[in-house]
């Protein structure tokens, strides 16, 4: 079945999907299709990295966010900005109950709520009960932090990324990405540009391309690549033992999931995008197995993971400074029409929210050929 070339507006930092009838998107802000999903689980960190009393200071989609754990070893999230001045409160102390203000000592708890404005005279009649810094939802999942940064009432979201079995290592790996979301995102559902991009001795290098035909079905949110048997070209694969089962998933808002299975042996490949600001986007691999040989490997592994996520850096990088030139991309043959199905899923997660009903996943089940 052949596909038309389909022209796509600017995807950053002005994002939109392949084209489609005006009448159909009076209902959407023009500019909605042009940002990262509002109402979204964001993937902010390693949930190791949260100790103590400890506080981290992330980026969200250009808000500035302060995460820390509470006495019970909960995770918050908050606005890391004190009304009073502006100051960062990240920049401060926190004693397990209280943040404080490193500029005048305002004290805020953990769900935002200023408890103590210490510079204020007994004669003051002032409230400061009623001040409060805006407060995120905030999980973890999969050894991550996750923050949605939507600012009403939370909707539907797709589910967070777990685990089915339990891991006896793992390995993470980021990177910032001088692109904006929407166009690194595609990278995790772009089946053509493996060959011309990730060519290396430890990954399946292309001395020829071939035909490839994978079934691919909905799923929530999102689409999976059937199961199947692969080779074990890759010494990736050969360290399984046999030849392994790959599943690869994506779900929004830019979540790809690998799942490999040999037998007993288990391998996750799990690759999250995370928006910082309109051009800048932060790559997180994670790898999990139940293989207590690989552990053995960590240290040849991670600089193996970081060249393979820093090639998807530079061409998106090159690729973000073209589109800022002439911001239109040609979406052609069915090895791109994950990347549609990706606009088509944004689309709908935002018409969804906007009318208030439940997400309907527009996808059908589809047999694509590609050539990689």
């Amino acid at each position: 079945m052949s596909v038309s070339p389909v022209a796509a507006p600017s995807i950053a930092p002005h994002a939109t999907g392949p084209a489609r009838d005006p009448a159909a998107d009076e209902a959407l802000d023009p500019d909605a299709m042009r940002r990262p999903l509002p109402d979204a689980w964001y993937c902010v960190g390693q949930a190791s990295g949260l100790t103590g009393k400890a506080l981290r200071a992330v980026e969200l989609n250009g808000e500035q966010i302060v995460i820390g754990r509470d006495a019970s070893g909960a995770p918050f999230a908050l606005r890391d900005r004190c009304p009073h001045r502006g100051m960062a409160l990240s920049k401060g102390g926190f004693d397990g109950a209280e943040l404080v203000c490193p500029f005048h000592g305002w004290r805020f708890s953990t769900e935002g709520r200023c408890r103590d404005v210490p510079t204020l005279s007994e004669h003051d009649a002032a409230d400061f009960s009623k001040i409060v810094v805006q407060r995120f939802p905030v999980v973890e999942s999969a050894g991550f932090v996750w923050v949605n940064p939507n600012l009403g009432a939370p909707g539907e979201t797709a589910s967070l990324p777990a685990l089915d079995f339990d891991p006896v290592g793992s390995l993470v790996v980021e990177l910032v990405v001088e692109a904006s979301f929407d166009l690194t995102t595609l990278s995790l559902v772009d089946p053509g540009h493996v060959a011309f991009v990730h060519d290396s001795w430890w990954f399946r290098p292309s001395k020829e391309l071939r035909e490839k035909k994978k079934t691919f079905r909905p799923v929530p949110h999102g689409f999976v690549m059937s199961s199947h048997a692969t080779t074990t070209s890759s010494p990736v694969y050969r360290l399984l033992g046999g030849v392994p089962d790959v599943e690869i998933e994506f779900r929004l808002p830019g979540v790809r999931l690998e799942r490999i299975t040999a037998g007993p042996k288990r391998l996750a490949n799990y690759t999250f995008a995370t928006p910082l600001t309109a051009n800048r986007t932060l790559l997180t691999n994670a790898l999990y197995w139940n293989i207590p040989g690989l552990n053995l490997l960590k240290p040849v592994a991670r600089p193996l993971m970081r060249q393979f996520l820093t090639q998807d850096q530079q061409v998106l990088q090159h690729a973000q400074a073209g589109l800022d030139r002439k911001p239109t991309m040609v979406l052609f043959g069915q090895g791109d029409l994950p990347s549609q199905w990706y606009f088509r899923l944004k689309r709908e997660a935002l018409e969804a929210a906007r009318a208030g009903r439940p997400f309907e996943n527009p996808l059908e089940t589809r047999e694509l050929r590609w050539r990689s």
